[in-house]
């Protein structure tokens, strides 16, 4: 009888993942800010590549404000109801963006920047929650489908971007009504994908819960105030802020940087290589925590991150592109796994509210990691390899969120 109940209910588990995937991938299209950079740079901020990538900076820290605000009415009320609102409020900023003018260059930070991070925000945890519930088994596996697809509508959107770009006059020009089109795409994506979300009932398991993971759902499930008392939640902030710079760096000025070296005619190459090997990076590395655990997984993850970022002065011609790759595929994993972990350690009851809290220290490493790159970027206008400082701090970063790690290791035994 029990098991006659549970099964439709596993069927209705597959829409609110669908839904969710659809809503991630045009979510992606705020990820590709390389595509805007120089354009905007010029034609709005007088060639200052540190202004113009505060924009998308704003928009990663603002995530944290949307996340929290939406997990909120999402426990209030439903995902539905905050997945709606926060379209409505990402389509708004992409619209007003539209119309800034360089005597009001500032309004773009509060249009894509605020508006568009506080927007994504609302829908961003929400939907992870939502899913994560559904599959509380998987949740590795899971997340990482979800958020694989926002770094997949990175290689989807690119193309699509530079085409509309191109058709409405080319970079510097073309950018103001690219924005308009990407607001309408947002609103409708949003207002048909919230009808298909919602929580599975209380109480609900699948069928096919093994009995570790039966046990691991009966953990305490902490509320934000009890979290915020324990020294777990500022090791995983502080290690999240440290782990993402090297790859937000490289999202950020991945097309730049290709063109610094020699690569203009193919330089579009360099944000797919980052925006594809980001999603696929959230995919497998989804799945490999759910066997090696969260902690060691974020360990090779950091690892590979700090690696890396020490190759971006050696490596030139094509190899540049495999370098990107690598370093979005890194950066990639992190991002499916700080959301299991903190599932797994504070519960999935107020999954998305705790987890818009830990994106805190998303946002704080993205506004360091685009104004170091953006003033690296400048001093490096006619030799790219001034650069490199940059990413030997990210590098450094990226150790030291290892050492974060082990203490973090050391509090859960």
């Amino acid at each position: 009888m029990e098991s006659m109940k549970s099964e439709p209910t596993k069927k209705q588990s597959y829409y609110p993942v669908l839904a969710a995937i659809a809503i991630q991938l045009t979510l992606g299209i705020a990820y590709i800010w390389s595509v805007f950079q120089t354009g905007i740079a010029n034609r709005l901020f007088g060639g200052d590549n540190a202004a113009a990538g505060l924009t998308f900076s704003l928009l990663l820290a603002t995530l944290t404000i949307g996340s929290v605000i939406g997990g909120k009415l999402a426990a209030r009320y439903t995902t539905r109801i905050a997945v709606f609102i926060g379209g409505i409020i990402l389509s708004a900023g992409f619209l007003l963006a539209s119309f800034v003018t360089a005597d009001f260059s500032w309004m773009l930070w509060v249009s894509y920047g605020v508006m568009g991070g506080v927007g994504m925000g609302f829908t961003y945890s929400t939907t992870i929650a939502c899913a994560q519930k559904w599959f509380p088994h998987k949740k590795g596996f899971v997340t990482g489908i979800i958020v694989a697809a926002l770094g997949m509508g990175g290689v989807v959107f690119t193309p699509i971007i530079e085409s509309l770009i191109a058709s409405f006059g080319g970079p510097g020009v073309g950018e103001a009504k690219t924005f308009m089109v990407l607001a309408a795409i947002f609103l409708v994506v949003c207002t048909v994908g919230c009808l298909f979300l919602k929580n599975p009932p209380e109480g609900y398991r699948t069928v096919s819960v093994s009995a570790g993971a039966a046990a691991a759902n009966e953990k305490k499930d902490y509320s934000a105030s009890e979290m915020l008392k324990s020294p777990k939640f500022y090791l995983i902030v502080l290690t999240y802020m440290l782990a993402c710079m090297g790859g937000l760096m490289m999202i950020g000025f991945a097309k730049p940087i290709a063109v610094a070296k020699d690569l203009a005619e193919t330089a579009t190459i360099g944000v797919l290589a980052v925006s594809m090997f980001n999603s696929l990076g959230r995919l497998i590395w989804g799945m490999i925590s759910d066997r090696l655990g969260r902690i060691n997984t974020i360990f090779i993850l950091l690892l590979g991150s700090a690696c890396m970022s020490l190759f971006v002065n050696a490596v030139n011609g094509y190899w540049i592109y495999v370098l990107i790759a690598a370093i979005g595929f890194f950066y990639g994993g992190l991002m499916s796994t700080f959301p299991s972990l903190t599932a797994d350690i504070f519960g999935a009851k107020y999954m998305a509210t705790n987890y818009g809290f830990v994106l805190l220290g998303f946002g704080v490493g993205a506004i360091l990691s685009s104004q170091i790159a953006g003033h690296y970027k400048n001093v490096a206008e006619q030799d790219i390899s001034l650069m490199f400082p940059a990413f030997i701090i990210a590098s450094c970063c990226a150790a030291a969120g290892i050492v974060m790690m082990f203490a973090l290791k050391k509090i859960k035994k």
